[in-house]
């Protein structure tokens, strides 16, 4: 199964009240493995970029000035997405910005049906923890040292582990898998090479009661023995 998982960078919180995309990178996912192609794009959010937002991830409006618009290039997005479903962490904030950008140009909105959050994972396997990209690598023994500052396509690869390892880790190919067959190939692949067949003859099972001949010798040999304890 293909997935993509992806993160985005803006000019602030909510799309409703100006904020724009200003990158966006993303990174495939085949099985749960990553394939090594991704998706990467910076964005001219037409306004400025407040301080706060670029002390967050760095980039500034200089820097996006000679950017392209988002409605110039979203074929080649739309194009890399395909209809795979979408991983994001706190995905609704991602949709919220995604979408609103695919509105400005005269796009059809991407439907929530394909949307995955890995927040909402995590909450229900490590309730109570803290749920952050930061944390959740810290958690799974992920290297984020490289991650100065927020980046999309750098926490897109990030979060791509996490991902694998919210949904089952290196033990995935292992998991039962009853609703396709590919899955139970797999798995009955995993099992023999764990459980290896028996070679050789097989021997006819023996018998648990003893015999005639057996109930007489044990009998004959229980009266050699002098003063028995069973006796007293």
């Amino acid at each position: 199964m293909r997935e993509i998982v992806f993160d985005t960078e803006t000019t602030g919180l909510d799309p409703k009240t100006g904020d724009r995309m200003v990158e966006i990178g993303c990174v495939e996912l085949v099985n749960r493995v990553p394939t090594g192609a991704t998706f990467h794009a910076y964005y001219n959010p037409e306004r400025d970029m407040p301080a706060a937002a670029e002390a967050v991830h760095g980039l500034s409006s200089a820097f996006l000035a000679e950017k392209p618009l988002f409605r110039d290039t979203a074929a080649e997005f739309l194009e890399f997405v395909g209809d795979a479903p979408l991983v994001a962490h706190n995905a609704g904030f991602d949709f919220g910005f995604i979408n609103n950008e695919l509105e400005l140009c005269g796009r059809e909105a991407i439907s929530l049906e394909r949307m995955i959050d890995t927040v909402a994972i995590a909450r229900r396997r490590h309730p109570g923890a803290k749920l952050s990209l930061d944390a959740l690598c810290n958690r799974y023994g992920i290297d984020r040292s490289h991650r100065v500052k927020h980046g999309a396509l750098l926490d897109a690869e990030l979060l791509a582990q996490v991902y694998v390892e919210l949904t089952g880790g290196r033990q995935i190919g292992l998991e039962l898998a009853a609703d396709n067959a590919p899955g139970e190939q797999a798995h009955e692949g995993a099992k023999e090479a764990i459980l290896p067949r028996a070679s050789g003859e097989r021997r006819e099972p023996r018998p648990h009661s003893a015999s005639e001949e057996e109930l007489a010798r044990h009998k004959a040999f229980l009266e050699e023995i002098d003063s028995p304890l069973w006796a007293n």
